[in-house]
């Protein structure tokens, strides 16, 4: 996979075990993610991807029909195969939510009684496999779990798009703030005392769905938080963990972006969150710059230089292609430099522009070059 140099993206990522990969959609990140792992286990670490994308993208750059919940090392003689050789270890994992908070009950309820007891109610199970929301949650236990359990030298996430990472960024103070305030205490209380908090018009509601249905929400709701009194403590402290982790310096932000308007406008937004929360900025990754072009010289030098071997015609044509290409390589550049100084990043790792979107783990380790180079 090429020279391994202890300078650029390597010598960055010294000494951090956990590299949040955020960014706009589109931009390729889910490919940087699997890159980045790549290119890690290719010098020599145990490193575990982890995605939060239910799109299954990341099994497909690896070379994979699927991922499963929990880590799973990708074969020494599949990459072999390709023509990729690793002195590490590669491991992948797609998150599923409602494993995950199976797993966490398991694991956090005082005893089989009172497991059995959340899981089997409705509540549960809604909150448990519900979109909005439970994928940023798992990924603060699973998250727990891979760093303090696991002996991975580096965890890498791959994030949703932008807004949506930093509903994951933020996840663990939300959840931090309902486990210590008055919403929780409210469904804590007894039955009674529940209804007369939400109020006769509320609890009339409720009463007309019990009735429809045969399901009093309100009492499930009450008995649900109830059950959970045993295992909050210590997913509690799992969410403290996770936060003062994001925030910790083996943590590291890399924040892939592209040339266009859009999406560089996103990096310079999610810098700017990142800060605001206190989190330290980490890498800028640049993916799909447009380097070939006329090279600093005019249509009619590139055109003379051709002429010999493509003949007259050919040559002009060619020359003005890559006058083409020379427009969208100024405005990458122009766009990579306003990118440098509003993110007082000197010096951004760039990815070129390829011919076809990578598609197995030879690309892959193409993107890993660029990326270690």
């Amino acid at each position: 996979m090429g020279a391994k140099s202890e300078h650029g993206l390597r010598g960055r990522l010294r000494g951090k075990r956990v590299l949040v990969c955020v960014g706009a959609g589109g931009v390729g990140k889910t490919t940087t993610s699997a890159a980045l792992a790549l290119g890690l286990a290719a010098r020599g670490q145990k490193v575990a991807v982890v995605t939060i994308d239910p799109a299954k993208r990341l099994a497909s750059a690896l070379g994979l029909e699927e991922l499963s919940g929990e880590p799973h090392r990708i074969d020494s003689a599949r990459l072999a195969a390709q023509g990729v050789e690793i002195e590490g270890e590669l491991w992948a994992m797609m998150l599923d939510a409602k494993r995950t908070f199976d797993e966490i009950v398991t694991r956090l309820a005082p005893d089989e009684r009172a497991r059995e007891e959340i899981l089997a109610n409705p509540v549960y199970t809604e909150l448990s496999t519900a979109v909005a929301g439970s994928h940023e949650l798992s990924a603060i236990a699973k998250l727990y779990e891979l760093y303090e359990e696991h002996d991975f030298d580096v965890i890498v996430l791959d994030t949703p798009p932008s807004r949506n990472a930093l509903d994951f960024l933020n996840a663990p103070n939300r959840l931090l703030g309902f486990l210590d305030g008055r919403a929780l205490q409210v469904f804590l209380a007894p039955g009674g005392l529940t209804a007369r908090l939400f109020g006769r018009g509320t609890a009339l509601i409720f009463a007309i769905f019990a009735r429809i249905t045969g399901v009093d929400m309100l009492g499930e709701l009450s008995r649900f938080f109830r059950s959970l009194t045993g295992v909050l403590d210590g997913f509690g402290e799992r969410t403290r963990g996770v936060a003062a982790l994001l925030r910790s310096p083996h943590t590291a932000f890399l924040i892939v972006t592209s040339p266009e308007l859009e999406p560089a406008r996103e990096a310079v937004f999610l810098a700017e969150q990142l800060a605001a929360a206190g989190m330290a900025g980490g890498e800028l990754i640049v993916n799909r710059v447009n380097r070939e072009g006329l090279r600093g010289r005019s249509v009619q030098e590139v055109a003379q230089l051709l002429e010999g071997e493509l003949g007259a015609a050919l040559a002009a044509k060619v020359a003005s292609n890559l006058a083409d290409f020379d427009v969208l390589a100024r405005r990458d550049r122009e766009t990579i430099d306003r990118l440098s100084r509003s993110l007082s990043e000197r010096e951004p790792i760039l990815v070129p522009h390829l011919d076809e979107e990578v598609q197995d783990l030879l690309g892959l380790a193409g993107i890993a070059d660029h990326l270690f180079a």
